[in-house]
Parts: structure tokens; sequence; C-alpha cells
């Protein structure tokens, strides 16, 4: 779990006629976290009032946010406009996403000019590996495979 905020203090934004985002809030400095819809998910505390595995919207180019329904402006009796204290951490996994992360890792491992000789043909068999694994653990021990592989090569 990575630590998104703690005791931060966020106004509850008020856009009338969004549905289930009229009322949300913009969590700071997640612009650059990658995901799609439902599967960015945090849990923490709003003014106290525990919340578990929320959706963060993933915007474009913008922070991310999260709905502030009803029952949770109910609990913590807030409104738009209103000040609260977020502690918030991202609980789904982080699995990579591009190719350029794939290759980042194994620029870290030193082996990204064995991994650059190979066929293109046999890169993306490697990268569509690695992506194509289920979860963050899994795409792990399929990197480290790889690498161990790379490293063989002379």
């Amino acid at each position: 779990m990575k630590e998104l905020l703690k005791n931060k203090k966020l106004k509850i934004q008020h856009e009338p006629g969004k549905g289930a985002w009229t009322y949300h809030l913009v969590i700071p400095g997640t612009k650059d976290i990658r995901g799609r819809w439902g599967f960015i998910k945090v849990s923490g505390t709003i003014d106290g009032y525990e919340f578990k595995d929320m959706n963060l919207a993933p915007l474009k180019n913008n922070d991310k946010r999260i709905s502030l329904n009803g029952t949770i402006r109910k609990a913590i009796n807030k409104s738009g406009g209103d000040e609260v204290i977020v502690n918030m951490v991202k609980t789904s996994d982080d699995k990579l996403t591009s190719e350029d992360e794939i290759k980042e890792c194994f620029k870290d491992a030193d082996v990204y000019k064995n991994f650059k000789d190979l066929p293109s043909d046999e890169q993306k068999v490697v990268i569509d590996d690695i992506i194509s694994q289920k979860t963050e653990n899994a795409q792990e021990k399929r990197i480290n495979a790889h690498i161990k592989e790379l490293l063989s090569i002379k």
C-alpha cells in the first residue's frame, strides 16, 4: 500500500448536475498515477470516517478524485465547500502498463543492452508476457525470469 495523503486538509468540491460526482475530493499529487476506471483503489479516512477500496477516478493530465456520496457526507456532517482531513492509501497493486516501464526495469537491472539486441519480435514477446500478467506479483516474477535470461546472454 502506498500512502497518498496523511492528515491532509482538502475542500469538498460541489459541481451540481454531475451525478455521483456532484460532491468529490480532488486528491493532490495523483496526476501521474496510471490506471483505468475501477483499477485504482484507495482506502483511508475522511474526518475519521473510514472508507475501503473506493475508486479513484482517472482523469487525463489532472489529479484524480473520489466521489463523496450522501452516506459519507451525512456521516461526517459536511457538504460542498467544507474542509475535511483526509488520510489515504492506494490499495490496488502497481502493475506495469507500458513498454517504457518495463524497459526502465531492464535498465535498472543493467540488462537493457541485451534486451535491445534481441530481434524486435522477441522483444515484443517479452513485453507482452510481462504486461499480460494479472497481478503486480506475477509481473515481478516474469520480469525477474526475463532478467535472468538476459543476463545469460553473452
